[in-house]
């Protein structure tokens, strides 16, 4: 494996070599153009990065691929990642609590999250308290396995945040916001030029917040510096900081129960909460990024990055289980725990990218590096000394929150783990015709872990190579065929019968589909066919012994299905973004039946703002999202009821979430935005991710004044 990786390395110096030496243009000769931060006007982003190191045209990139821009974030005001992901074509936001999210696409749990291009899976698998979007230009969702830039994970998406950078003028952005429930924002966003070559650009955001759910109130604070500097004139240097504090109090912790002993729905009211008057979860998260970038005179750059986060928790939570009486509401009880945790993240990448002439033809090649290290520790604390650790509830219809708090001085668990993971990775995009693209490459990830998570051993370490290879077939200047074949994987700690480490999970993604440029460039339209699954998924295996579990591996869950992504503008004025998903899970082992169940297989969603030209300054909007039927199996009634060993079952039925927005500009340089959410006013459960669930908002709207200079 060593002399793949210097083979491959030797590879790229020698392409980068030989490109030099065949370049007869002098270095006045060469055009070079410098690209600040911008704004997207409108809904159609044409390139993204977070697919390769290659920056394409989306029509060019053999996978389904959407961006969420500025101006949609702006118009409907998708101040977090939860909100931008609910406009995904494909993308489920399972709000299991306040202040914890899964997200799926595919069927798969969504873990890889980029900023950047850069990143590393998330290391819970779900993402505290809520990421703002404030610092963020735009946001790429690129579906199915991304096996080029991160290799590990599932085969589901991966989210890339490109990060907003100094603009070209100098300029100051204001944006106050007043909502339902006391919500209030003001966000300052601001660029300037020092000179020709040093520029910054920060970011600062205040937000204090109530909720329709009881007892819960948040305060967030954003604070994103990013200073770009041109050291010489082929060479860039850039230092950032983030800071995201989010502290909660009256957050859930779990959430409500689903059914009662009979087996029967409960019907709570929209704002109950199982949360105790005491309850937070203050979460801080910091991210310091270094890039340094240099353009060879024949075109060639080489760009290395290292990025430090840091995320600090510290909470006291309740949690309520059991299943309640319908008729008394009685037979719940709390439990609480201190829960505290702090991690670390390294990553260094670096990789060179440029042309290089091969048989007569121009081709592209990329080949990288990065590192990555990881350490978490865990810390959990509980009280069973007092008698107010474990009380008995009341009926939730009553709960106020009112009870005891807790000692945590018992129990003391937690865990202490490091991941490491180096990779190398290459690409390359072969014009082989003048209609035909051929993407080829592959990324080697090296990965371990080590140490103890709630005594249980974590060590393990895996070596996979994962290859990718895509297509592009240009039938007509606006029109491409597209296919495309990559893997992933995902490392496991669980031991075999034979006391050995099972081998990691395997995941495959295949896909085709055809992209098509309309309007004139303004209007991308995609519909895509794919094929996910994965292999070797741990499972219990029955000849474990008493107190001693193992585990086999086995097949996992499969998915197929189509999606359409539509986005621009559709007519003159226009903005459409546009998403329809339809897939089957099929799944071979009854451990992954509630998966198929609680995950919807039809989304369809669509934004739509319009500029009146009958009215200047004036634009009018619509945001939907709709989801089929969900369900999940609860479990059977118990012995004493009539229904006995009959099968319990929750289910929310399909629904439709509208929002609308009105805008009116003033001057070029003061506006006002009216948002109204859910304005039917639909009741659902968040998320049946797990056996518990909360109701979503309901009706509610915001009202933002900008101003910009």
């Amino acid at each position: 494996m060593k002399n793949m990786k210097l083979s491959a390395l030797s590879l790229a110096l020698l392409l980068a070599t030989n490109a030099s030496a065949n370049d007869e243009k002098n270095e006045s000769e060469i055009e070079r153009i410098e690209v600040k931060g911008s704004y997207l006007k409108g809904y159609n982003a044409h390139s993204a990065s977070g697919a390769s190191r290659l920056e394409l045209d989306i029509i060019d990139i053999p996978q389904s691929v959407s961006v969420i821009t500025a101006s949609q974030m702006k118009d409907y005001q998708l101040t977090n990642i939860d909100a931008v992901l609910d406009t995904a074509t494909g993308v489920n936001v399972e709000r299991i609590e306040t202040d914890r999210t899964y997200y799926t696409a595919r069927g798969f749990d969504i873990t890889n999250f980029q900023v950047d291009g850069v990143g590393l899976p998330l290391s819970s698998g779900n993402n505290h308290a809520d990421e703002d979007t404030s610092i963020y230009d735009r946001i790429e969702v690129i579906r199915g396995a991304n096996g080029l830039m991160t290799g590990v994970g599932n085969p589901s998406a991966t989210i890339n945040f490109i990060r907003k950078r100094p603009t070209a003028e100098n300029e100051i952005n204001i944006n106050g916001t007043l909502s339902s429930w006391d919500n209030q924002r003001l966000e300052l966003d601001g660029s300037y030029n020092f000179t020709d070559s040093t520029a910054i650009r920060t970011v600062i955001v205040k937000q204090d917040a109530d909720s329709y759910l009881d007892r819960y109130h948040k305060e967030k604070n954003v604070f994103y510096v990013f200073l770009a500097h041109q050291l010489t004139e082929n060479t860039k240097f850039s230092l950032s900081h983030t800071i995201n504090d989010s502290q909660a109090t009256g957050n859930n912790w779990g959430a409500n129960p689903l059914f009662y002993t009979d087996g029967s729905a409960t019907n709570y009211d929209i704002s109950t909460s199982t949360s105790a008057d005491w309850s937070y979860w203050d979460i801080s998260k910091e991210n310091t990024v270094l890039e340094v970038s240099h353009a060879f005179d024949n075109g060639w750059q080489l760009r290395g990055t290292y990025s430090h986060k840091s995320t600090d928790e510290d909470s006291e939570l309740f949690y309520v289980y059991g299943t309640p009486d319908k008729s008394t509401e009685l037979g719940l009880f709390g439990y609480a725990s201190e829960y505290d945790n702090d991690d670390k993240h390294d990553l260094i990448d670096i990789y060179l990218s440029g042309e290089f002439e091969f048989f007569g033809r121009e081709h592209e090649f990329v080949v990288g590096a990065n590192h990555s290290s990881m350490s978490g520790e865990e810390l959990s604390l509980y009280d069973y000394t007092t008698g107010n650790g474990f009380p008995v509830m009341p009926p939730l219809t009553e709960w106020d929150g009112n009870t005891p708090k807790a000692t945590f001085a018992d129990g003391k668990t937690g865990s202490d783990v490091s991941r490491d993971q180096k990779a190398l990775y290459f690409t390359a995009r072969f014009s082989l015709t003048d209609h035909f693209h051929l993407t080829a490459g592959g990324r080697q990830n090296d990965w371990e872990i080590k140490g103890e998570s709630y005594s249980v051993v974590q060590d393990a370490s895996d070596e996979q190579f994962i290859p990718y290879i895509g297509g592009v077939y240009q039938i007509t200047d606006n029109l491409v065929a597209y296919a495309s074949y990559t893997e992933t994987f995902v490392s496991q700690t669980e031991l075999d019968i034979n006391n050995n480490v099972l081998a990691p999970i395997t995941g495959k993604s295949q896909e085709v589909g055809i992209k098509s440029n309309l309007f004139d460039d303004k209007f991308l339209a995609t519909v895509t066919y794919f094929e996910t699954s994965q292999e070797n998924v741990a499972r219990y295996d029955d000849r474990s012994s008493p107190g001693d579990s193992r585990f086999i591996g086995t097949k996992g869950v499969e998915s197929s299905g189509f999606e359409f992504d539509l986005a621009g503008e559709l007519l003159p004025g226009l903005q459409t973004s546009i998403g329809f998903t339809h897939f089957n899970i099929d799944v071979e082992d009854e451990i992954d039946a509630n998966v198929a169940d609680y995950t919807p297989e039809t989304l369809f969603k669509v934004a739509a703002t319009y500029r009146v030209p009958q009215v200047e300054g004036l634009s009018l909007g619509i945001n939907m999202r709709w989801q089929d039927e969900i369900s999940r199996l609860q479990g059977v009634v118990a012995e004493g009821f009539s229904n006995a060993g009959q099968e319990i079952i929750t289910k929310q039925k399909a629904y439709a979430v509208v929002g609308l927005m009105a805008r009116y500009e003033f001057t070029e340089q003061l506006a006002l935005t009216l948002n109204a959410y859910n304005v039917t006013d639909e009741q659902y459960i968040n998320s049946l991710y797990w056996a518990q669930g909360y109701y979503a908002a309901p009706a509610n709207y915001s009202a933002t004044i900008s101003w910009s200079l």
